[in-house]
């Protein structure tokens, strides 16, 4: 595939995430909840997980914000549940590895959707609305630890 239809799918992945957000409402039931705003740009995002026996049970979101930081809410919050925090926590840290333009060893953590965002790097003003969803999943389990 040429580099431009990748980057054509890229896109197409990234606003249908943005159009039609995976995960956005609230959790039912004990959740953990976290706030976080970029105020660079304005986005803001409302995390709710629910964490049960180490393992991340369900995980929504709400919030405002440009289609890269709402795209990467959906895909974060698909991607993580039904996984164990530790494996949430290492994916954000491949994540964060992959906005900073680094060669990344998914460790068999299959990545999904999220490659989508790889582009991002190339955009350092960017960088914060893409990570803004991973930085409050890592506070969330962080802090109930």
């Amino acid at each position: 595939m040429s580099f431009n239809n990748l980057d054509t799918l890229y896109r197409q992945v990234i606003m249908d995430h943005y159009k039609n957000p995976r995960n956005r409402g609230s959790v039912e039931g004990d959740h953990l909840t976290v706030d976080m705003n970029n105020p660079t740009c304005g986005d803001r995002i409302q995390l709710q997980l629910q964490v049960e026996d180490d393992v991340v049970q369900d995980a929504k979101f709400d919030g405002e914000g440009c289609s890269i930081s709402m795209s990467s809410a959906s895909m974060m919050t698909q991607a993580i549940k039904g996984r164990s925090v530790d494996d949430a926590l290492k994916m954000s840290h491949i994540f964060s590895e992959m906005m900073l333009g680094n060669e990344v060893d998914d460790d068999n953590l299959d990545l999904g959707d999220i490659e989508a965002l790889q582009g991002v790097a190339k955009f350092p003003a960017r960088i914060k609305c893409a990570t803004l969803a991973w930085k409050a999943m890592e506070k969330g389990v962080e802090d109930n630890a």
